[in-house]
C-alpha cells in the first residue's frame, strides 16, 4: 500500500562518478517493498518529487538503499543530505517485477546506468532460490561510472560493458548478448534506446522492462508519465501501471 512516510538517513556515499548511494531507515518500506517498485522523494526546496528505484532493503535492520545520479538541482540537493536528516517519501510505488515460475530457470538481468539499482534488488530476491541461475550484463559510460559490479558477481556470472572500452567489453549491453543461450526470462532497466535494442534482440524470450521517466504526481492523477500501448489503442501510466511492463506491451 502506498503511504506518505519519513526515513532517517544513515548513510550517504559516493560510489561512482556523479553517483551516490543513500541508506535510510523505514520499517514499512523495508518489509513491504517489491523489486522494481520506486520511491517518490520530496527534496528540500523543490516542488516536485523525484522518482528513485529501490536498490536494496534489509528487513532485519529496517533499512532501505537507493542509488541515484546527480542530473539536476533536485538530485544535487538530495546528495547534500547528511546522516540523521529526515527525508519525505511517498511509496513504495508502482508495479514490481513478476518473479513467479522460475524454479530451475536461467534468468538474465540487463541494466544500464541508473537503471541498474532495481535489478540488484531483484537479483537478491531471485538468489534466495538456489535453483535459479542468474546472469547479468551491466552497461556503463566508462570505468569511472561503474558501481555494484562485485555485488552482482556475488549473484552469478556478470559481464560489464563500457561505451569507451575502459572497463570490461567495449560497446553496449547488446554487444554482450551474442554469447548467451538458453535464457528462460530476462529483466531489463535503463535508457530507452537500450530497452528498444534489448527487446528487439530478445523478442523470442519472455521479458520484462522497467521504464525510467520524470513524473508529476506519482499516483496516476496527472497523466504526465503516460506511454502508449504497442497496439496504439490505449495508454499506460508509468507511475501506477508500471514502471515494470511486459516487453513489447508498450511502445517505447
Amino acid at each position: 500500500m502506498l503511504k506518505l512516510l519519513k526515513g532517517k538517513v544513515t548513510l550517504v556515499k559516493q560510489i561512482a562518478k556523479e553517483t551516490l548511494e543513500m541508506t535510510f531507515q523505514n520499517e514499512y518500506i523495508a518489509k513491504t517493498a517489491l523489486p522494481g517498485q520506486f520511491l517518490h522523494i520530496l527534496v528540500k526546496e523543490t516542488m516536485l518529487r523525484r522518482p528513485i528505484s529501490i536498490a536494496n532493503v534489509n528487513e532485519e535492520e529496517s533499512t532501505v538503499t537507493i542509488i541515484f545520479k546527480i542530473v539536476g538541482s533536485g538530485t544535487k540537493r538530495l546528495a547534500n543530505y547528511q546522516v540523521n536528516e529526515t527525508i519525505n517519501i511517498l511509496g513504495p510505488s508502482g508495479a514490481g517485477f513478476p518473479m513467479e515460475n522460475l524454479c530451475n530457470k536461467k534468468v538474465l538481468l540487463i541494466g544500464g546506468g541508473v537503471g541498474i539499482p532495481p535489478l540488484y534488488f531483484l537479483g537478491k530476491k531471485l538468489a534466495e532460490d538456489p535453483s535459479i541461475s542468474i546472469l547479468t550484463i551491466l552497461g556503463f559510460q566508462s570505468k569511472e561510472y561503474r558501481f555494484y559490479v562485485e555485488q552482482f558477481e556475488s549473484l552469478g556470472e556478470t559481464t560489464v560493458t563500457t561505451d569507451d572500452g575502459t572497463f570490461g567489453k567495449k560497446g553496449f549491453v547488446t554487444n554482450a548478448l551474442d554469447d548467451l543461450s538458453d535464457i528462460d526470462r530476462y529483466y531489463t532497466c535503463g535508457p530507452t534506446p537500450m530497452l528498444r535494442s534489448v527487446t528487439e534482440r530478445l523478442k523470442h524470450i519472455e521479458g520484462y522492462i522497467s521504464l525510467e521517466e520524470y513524473m508529476g504526481c506519482g499516483v496516476g492523477a496527472c497523466f504526465a508519465c503516460v506511454v502508449p500501448t504497442s497496439d496504439g489503442k490505449s495508454y499506460r501510466k508509468i507511475c501506477q501501471d508500471g514502471p515494470v511492463f511486459i516487453a513489447n506491451e508498450v511502445k517505447i
